[in-house]
């Protein structure tokens, strides 16, 4: 387990998929708030879900999420489209409702970094998301990420196209401590 201040990432149990199916993905909005893929319902316990994990697939790496103190589970987190000629990959994490506010989004991208940079060595971590996520906005600032442009009316949510921030930080500006 990847170990923040308030918050630990361990690979995907079998019986964090109905929690995450139920509070996060079967959330209509939520869902196509956070993915590019459009929304399309699973039935529960199908092989088909999005939350299972294939631990063959090397440029996708996602964890479950877990409070420290006691090991609830608080969210999904994931380490996506890993270059490693280019040494680079995206960061993308999504918090339980009951979950949000709480600082845990901040601990998870600084673990996220700490993985991303340390453990696999890479160069830069980017993210993108949409312009009024404010939550992800600031946990991603103080982290040191740096935002770097918005993409125009790049994302079709719920019968609109938002604009997109990105973001990004590379491994010489990266400071573990300023987590907060």
């Amino acid at each position: 387990m990847l170990k923040g201040g308030k918050v630990g990432l361990r690979a995907r149990h079998e019986d964090d998929i109905p929690i995450l199916q139920t509070e996060l993905y079967d959330d209509v909005v939520n869902h196509s708030r956070s993915d590019v893929r459009p929304w399309r319902p699973v039935t529960p316990g199908s092989k088909d879900s999005r939350l299972i994990v294939d631990d063959k697939e090397e440029r996708h790496v996602p964890f479950s999420v877990v409070e420290l103190d006691g090991g609830t589970l608080v969210g999904t987190a994931v380490l996506w489209n890993i270059d490693n000629h280019n040494r680079s990959a995206h960061i993308g994490l999504g918090l339980l409702p009951s979950s949000r506010g709480q600082g845990y989004g901040t601990d998870v991208v600084a673990v996220l970094c700490h993985y991303g940079f340390v453990v696999r060595g890479l160069h830069r971590l980017q993210i993108e998301t949409l312009s009024d996520n404010a939550a992800m906005l600031r946990s991603a600032e103080r982290n040191g990420f740096v935002r770097e442009g918005v993409l125009r009316s790049s994302a079709w949510v719920m019968g609109e196209f938002l604009d997109e921030v990105l973001l990004g930080l590379l491994v010489q500006d990266w400071k573990p401590d300023t987590r907060g």
